[in-house]
């Protein structure tokens, strides 16, 4: 498939194909993303995991996945999105065959370190793509669905692995994951147009220090955004992807049948609101209305709902999920922040904008989700029960995640990305 506009953009029917094939690829990484919350019991058992093991078992995919942002950006903008992505999810076959064949914990984590490197280019490609091949009111949208596709991939981590595992256990699902993913790139090969750099030749930095990452350190917009994308975007999807099981299963005492019954109804609500942002989002944009405000008067929203899951935490009983689904939902407004940095610099500059601030991301996924681990076990160790160590957790947690949003409203609202 070749761009045929003289402008770069993707007729449609072109740009709905293009979507379709990455949006397959993202689909499989958030499945291997999430799925740790789901087997978490079983993973447990077995390999006699504790908190601190499990959080950085989780981590170790969101570690993988940030080692790899920085040189992501330049091969992204230098190769384009179809060659990076496919020779990237080489690696997450690799990962998913030794996760099934791993015998120890250190195998364990290495085979996620593995997965997480070979998944890092599934949301990066097509949004470095969706930055030269469509308008930004269509780049709002399709960062939105394609955050809902990784809501339907973690959606059938939850309930359809479990029904699975009885039939086939997590060493064979992981080996059909991969068999998936090899499928998953003969579609992107296919479908996904070649890069052409000729006609954004003109906007390309020429000095040396600006064929890196230089003019990305220096926006003041850049670093206005990572405090919230560090500690609340990345809270949130480690509190989806991880820790909202083990508090259903250990604060709020439900089954692992009923906690995967809670993943699923999380992971759904929050596809539907994934699909709702790309609705209103471009209409929003063609008003006038940022991102910016959006997450100044949204996000807020968030630091209430975590405070009431912690205040009550066991005493919500059935409504466990409802209130960790809301926390997400409110949460969501700071993916808003994303397609703003991609958009605040030229197109030339788009994947290493959006490979860094992935990395800003990832970086906060990875020590949310191990730090929640090692402050459970510590206020555990310090004599608090189960429960209260879970509680002091995500308060230290609530207290990060506000100092970020003061420093998000407190910094100049520059959208300058110089």
């Amino acid at each position: 498939m070749k761009i045929t506009r003289p402008n770069g953009l993707l007729p449609r029917r072109a740009a709905i194909t293009v979507f379709l094939a990455f949006a397959s690829a993202y689909f499989f990484s958030a499945l291997i993303r999430a799925i740790t919350a789901t087997l978490s019991p079983t993973l447990t058992q077995e390999m006699g995991l504790s908190a601190r093991d499990l959080g950085l078992l989780a981590g170790g995919y969101f570690l993988g996945f940030s080692l790899t942002q920085l040189p992501l950006g330049r091969w992204l903008d230098r190769f384009g999105p179809k060659k990076v992505n496919i020779a990237f999810l080489s690696v997450a076959v690799l990962g998913c065959l030794a996760f099934a064949t791993a015998t120890s914990f250190m195998g364990l984590l290495a085979a996620r370190m593995l997965c997480g490197v070979g998944v890092s280019a599934c949301l990066m490609a097509p949004l470095t793509g969706y930055r030269r091949w469509l308008t930004p009111s269509s780049q709002l949208r399709t960062n939105s669905w394609m955050l809902m596709t990784g809501s339907l991939g973690m959606l059938m981590s939850t309930l359809p692995v479990q029904w699975l595992m009885p039939w086939l256990g997590w060493r064979v699902l992981f080996l059909g994951l991969a068999v998936l993913v090899v499928l998953t790139m003969l579609l992107m090969a296919w479908l996904v147009p070649a890069w052409e750099t000729a006609a954004f030749d003109a906007e390309a930095p020429v000095s040396g220090l600006e064929k890196g990452y230089g003019v990305v350190w220096r926006s003041r917009y850049f670093w206005r955004m990572t405090p919230i994308g560090f500690v609340n975007y990345g809270g949130m999807v480690a509190i989806q992807t991880l820790w909202a099981g083990p508090w259903m299963t250990q604060v709020g005492g439900w089954s692992s049948i009923e906690a995967a019954t809670g993943l699923f109804a999380i992971n759904l609500t929050m596809l539907c609101t994934f699909w709702s942002w790309g609705m209103i989002t471009p209409k929003l944009s063609r008003r006038g209305i940022h991102p910016n405000s959006l997450i100044a008067w949204g996000l807020p929203c968030s630091f209430g709902v975590l405070g009431v899951l912690i205040a009550m935490a066991d005493g919500l009983g059935s409504w466990t999920a409802a209130v960790l689904a809301l926390f997400c939902v409110t949460s969501s407004f700071v993916s808003l922040a994303q397609p703003a940095v991609g958009q605040a610099f030229p197109a030339a500059l788009a994947g290493r904008a959006l490979s860094a601030y992935n990395l800003v991301i990832f970086s906060g996924i990875f020590m949310v989700q191990w730090g929640i681990g090692l402050a459970v076990d510590l206020f555990q160790s310090l004599g608090l029960s189960p429960v209260a160590s879970f509680q002091a957790s995500l308060s230290v947690y609530l207290l990060c995640s506000m100092v970020a949003y003061g420093y998000f409203l407190w910094s100049k609202p520059d959208n300058q990305a110089p």
